[in-house]
């Protein structure tokens, strides 16, 4: 009998359990509440909790304690997270090996990127790909979360930073050049600003997500330390939306930034912060048929997007 076999024997030595109900045990334990998990099962919270009391009555043991905060594991869930992950990480192993056999140029193929780049730059580069492969579907997936592709939840991300995964291959596909910007009411009403104020009479629409927050919010606190936060949104598109109204600035790709009417780019003098824009790929699928193609495709797209993403590179 294996380790995880023999951890999961505690359970009920007279009870046979199947991986999907394990796998719903380990995910509850992941997500730490019935609705973050029903969410990332794209399921229900009254059908997980159904199947979890089924479950519990089954094995005869109780596996969480239900709290207003969330879910608790109890010493007989925490008894066999573990073997739970060993069993997954052997499915995962087997499913990309699997995958990796299959050599037709057809199935599925999922991207996770984020809002602005999924929507402005990956869509309709995707949909070139589709377009001269028509045995091949894109599902993208534009989300801040950082997917896991060692447990397949996406074949390819773009993100900016590195992948932490040590069984991940990483590739830079572009330099994504930023700039400050407002419209032109804001110059005619609060003057036009430069780095030597410090910001001050000045206000800002910062971004909050975490990856891109860092380097961008860095940049211009360290310029304009007086400046006052007017707005945290977790999107380019609501800080677009935002300086917009005339209000405020921000920090945005230039290469969206510019396109649109009435925003025009705010010059301090300085030199604006460019990011590099990274594919990564887990390792045993990187040469399946479809993802390489699909690879290769988007590195030759990007070179060719360089004079607009990186404007003055």
């Amino acid at each position: 009998m294996s380790v995880a076999a023999r951890r999961l024997d505690r359970l009920n030595p007279e009870v046979l359990v199947d991986w999907e109900e394990l796998h719903l045990v380990q995910l509850l334990a992941r997500h730490g509440s019935l609705s973050a998990a029903a969410r990332a099962l794209g399921a229900t919270q009254p059908t997980l909790s159904r199947r979890l009391d089924t479950f519990e009555q089954k094995t005869q043991q109780k596996l969480f304690e239900r709290q207003p905060s969330g879910l608790v594991p109890t010493s007989a869930c925490l008894s066999i997270l573990s073997a739970l992950d060993e069993m997954e990480a052997n499915a995962l192993a087997v499913e990309r090996r699997l995958a990796a056999k299959d050599d037709a140029l057809a199935g599925t193929i999922t991207v996770t990127s984020l809002d602005w780049l999924g929507d402005y730059l990956l869509a309709p580069m995707l949909t070139k790909f589709a377009a001269v492969h028509p045995g091949v579907t894109i599902h993208l997936l534009n989300d801040g979360r950082r997917f896991n592709l060692s447990r397949r939840d996406a074949d390819i991300a773009f993100r900016f930073g590195s992948f932490d995964q040590g069984d991940t291959v990483e590739r830079k596909v572009a330099d994504i050049r930023y700039g400050l910007f407002a419209t032109q009411a804001y110059l005619d009403r609060f003057g036009h600003p430069d780095a030597e104020g410090g910001g001050r009479n000045h206000a800002i629409v910062e971004l909050a997500e975490a990856a891109v927050q860092v380097s961008l919010s860095t940049w211009l606190k360290h310029l304009w330390p007086e400046a006052r936060v007017m707005l945290r949104a977790n999107t380019i598109r609501s800080q677009l939306s935002a300086i917009e109204t005339g209000q405020a600035l921000a920090t945005l790709p230039c290469f969206l930034a510019a396109g649109r009417s009435g925003v025009v780019p705010v010059d301090l003098g300085v030199a604006a912060p460019i990011l590099p824009l990274k594919l990564g790929v887990h390792q045993e699928m990187r040469d399946l048929p479809r993802v390489r193609k699909l690879i290769d495709f988007a590195v030759q797209e990007f070179a060719a997007l360089k004079p607009k993403l990186n404007p003055s590179g």
